[in-house]
């Protein structure tokens, strides 16, 4: 399921960092962006999932009018936020293809001024959940990953093992 309505980025991104860099002194990270996996929270049939990230050159996210290529509707990075699933088999992580990918598209967050330097969450909404479980398992997880502007890949970071009930 393509996710691109905005609505569905709940609590888009935390950007405190950006609003006291003036007081404090400037973290330096490198370009390509990097994530650390937070949190993974219920809410009835839904859930939200919610990474930490950092990004040296403030070029993440894209607006609605950023369409044309490589961002284009035909191209993957259309998307700049990959989620994929996966079950818990006899001891043995499959992955989970659907019909449609669970793919984000995380709205420009870049700093106005001199220092680009982003640090912020981001958190989206998985509604349903779960998805899809097979029957085989109910332990499930996601991996996560992120694009920014420049098409740099950040990490790919797991969640930790969701168990369904």
């Amino acid at each position: 399921m393509k996710h691109t309505c905005a609505a569905k980025v709940a609590g888009a991104v935390a950007l405190t960092g950006i609003l006291l860099s003036g007081c404090l002194k400037t973290e330096e990270f490198p370009s390509t962006p990097a994530i650390k996996f937070k949190s993974f929270e219920f809410f009835g049939d839904s859930a939200s999932l919610v990474v930490s990230f950092t990004d040296g050159d403030g070029d993440v996210g894209l607006d609605a009018s950023d369409n044309a290529p490589p961002y284009d509707t035909s191209s993957i990075y259309y998307y700049n936020f990959f989620l994929r699933y996966s079950e818990k088999v006899n001891n043995v992580w499959q992955n989970v293809q659907f019909e449609d990918s669970i793919f984000y598209r995380i709205p420009r967050i870049t700093p106005t001024g001199q220092n680009k330097t982003l640090e912020g969450e981001i958190a989206v909404a998985i509604d349903p959940f779960p998805l899809f479980i097979t029957g085989n398992s109910d332990t499930v997880r996601y991996s996560v990953e992120m694009v920014d502007r420049a098409l740099n890949r950040s990490n790919r970071v797991f969640t930790t093992d969701i168990i369904v009930p």
